[in-house]
């Protein structure tokens, strides 16, 4: 027996075909879960900060992280649409790498993505702020009130908490369209010139910030069993949000050139600087509605992972078994978003006892990000059936994110802790499996039956 079906969980990772279909969600409300997952806070500061390393530019840089994103964004939906489990990408890791490497992945994304939920949350705070006057004390009460409709929507089921993102996504395209269709009469082709100020180099700087901007595509791995119908709409709702959030990033990054020239650069609230072009007196009472939708937009289209992942790594041993409840599709996960609710709380504390310095927790962020992506693709390679149009995604997109990774490794401090913590899991299970093999039983003969049953390994392969 190999030593990855020693360490399988015990629990399958049971598939929609396997247990029963129940998920309840539409191409509309998946759509729009997908969409607030990356056209998110991003388009509160990447345009201005862009624009400030690559000047015009920048357009460039928005188009290219647009084409990286698309072979990303569809091995995660090919993948999804296959095998809709709970677990997300740590579940297609458990079916290609074994339980340990699976239980590292379901780590980064629980423990070390979960620390972006808090920052997207003060990012809308400081925003909300800086826009209205209000003093900086209010940001954290702000912040942390962002988290109270999403987990509320959340607690009554992702069905609820599709419809809310359903409403949220409306708004947030409706101001994004508004910003642009304001602002557009007010282009100056003039403000193209020169159209590279700072170089090559400069583009390349605008692409690494733009990184943030397209994640999320992974958050839909997570709730793919809450689609009615997964290999159908999953891949639909997949292209559409890349068209709208590929149009949506770069009309805004064009109108944030084209309006303001070399003020773009300067402005840390490039949004409320557009609509004060065109429509003074109102852009303070629009940008801070703004802020609020994305902020809360995103928080709820994080929480249903969360909480999914957590009851997924309950289920597989990776944590208390207590927390599993609510892992099957159209169940309510409350247990792990509860967790999910405490982390966040010791998040928010470490956070305020830092001065609500972001830099540290973004990068920590980020880094885990990276090493799902880099989890997740090698898994692809090895689950989606070779030379097909999901496989020959995920050959790309494994490049680009070893790419990413090389990039990062200064960062993965955090990574690494919570990877050697996922094996100290498996060393430990194993030291219990071989003290229960040799535990002598009342008549004083040796336990021979050895470990539990290991979990079913699904096929590597998709049937065609």
């Amino acid at each position: 027996m190999s030593s990855r079906t020693l360490d399988a969980a015990p629990s399958t990772d049971a598939t929609a075909t396997a247990t029963g279909h129940r998920g309840s969600l539409g191409l509309v409300q998946g759509t729009a879960l997908y969409i607030a997952s990356v056209l998110g806070t991003g388009i509160l500061v990447l345009p201005g900060l862009a624009a400030q390393a690559a000047g015009p530019a920048s357009i460039l840089a928005v188009a290219a992280v647009l084409v990286l994103s698309i072979p990303l964004a569809g091995t995660f939906a090919a993948l999804a649409s296959r095998f809709p489990d709970a677990g997300g990408v740590a579940s297609y890791v458990r079916r290609s790498l074994g339980a340990t490497a699976a239980r590292m992945t379901g780590y980064w994304f629980f423990f070390g993505v979960c620390v972006g939920a808090p920052v997207v949350a003060i990012l809308g705070g400081e925003y909300v702020v800086a826009v209205l006057g209000v003093d900086r004390a209010a940001v954290p009460i702000i912040g942390f009130a962002v988290f109270l409709p999403p987990f509320v929507a959340n607690w009554f089921g992702v069905r609820v908490a599709g419809w809310v993102q359903f409403v949220l996504t409306g708004l947030l395209l409706s101001v994004v369209v508004g910003v642009v269709a304001v602002t557009f009469p007010a282009a100056e082709p003039a403000n193209f010139t020169p159209f590279l100020p700072n170089g090559w180099a400069g583009v390349g700087v605008a692409i690494s910030l733009f990184v943030w901007a397209f994640a999320g595509w992974e958050v839909g791995t997570h709730i793919a069993g809450e689609f009615r119908d997964p290999k159908r709409t999953i891949p639909i709702a997949t292209a559409i949000a890349i068209v709208i959030v590929g149009f949506g990033y770069l009309a805004l990054q064009f109108v944030t050139v084209a309006a303001l020239g070399e003020r773009a650069g300067e402005s840390q609230v490039p949004l409320l600087d557009l609509v004060e072009t065109t429509a003074p007196g109102i852009g303070s009472v629009l940008v801070a509605i703004v802020a609020a939708i994305v902020t809360v937009g995103v928080v709820n289209a994080y929480l249903p992972a969360f909480g999914k992942l957590g009851a997924a790594l309950g289920r597989d041993g990776d944590l208390p078994g207590f927390f599993a409840k609510g892992a099957a599709d159209g169940e309510i996960p409350r247990r792990a978003l509860a967790l999910t609710g405490v982390l966040i709380v010791v998040y928010f504390g470490l956070m305020l006892l830092n001065d609500l310095d972001l830099t540290g927790f973004i990068l920590i962020h980020t880094s885990n990000m990276v090493a799902i992506y880099a989890a997740g693709m090698i898994a692809a390679t090895l689950l989606l059936r070779r030379w097909s149009v999901g496989w020959w995604l995920a050959v790309v997109a494994t490049v680009l994110t070893a790419g990413l990774l090389v990039l990062a490794w200064q960062n993965l401090v955090v990574p690494l802790v919570l990877a050697a913590a996922a094996v100290l899991v498996t060393v430990v299970r194993r030291a219990r499996r071989g003290r229960a093999v040799q535990r002598p039983d009342h008549g004083g003969a040796v336990d021979r039956r050895g470990p539990e049953p290991a979990a079913t390994i699904a096929p590597r392969q998709e049937p065609s």
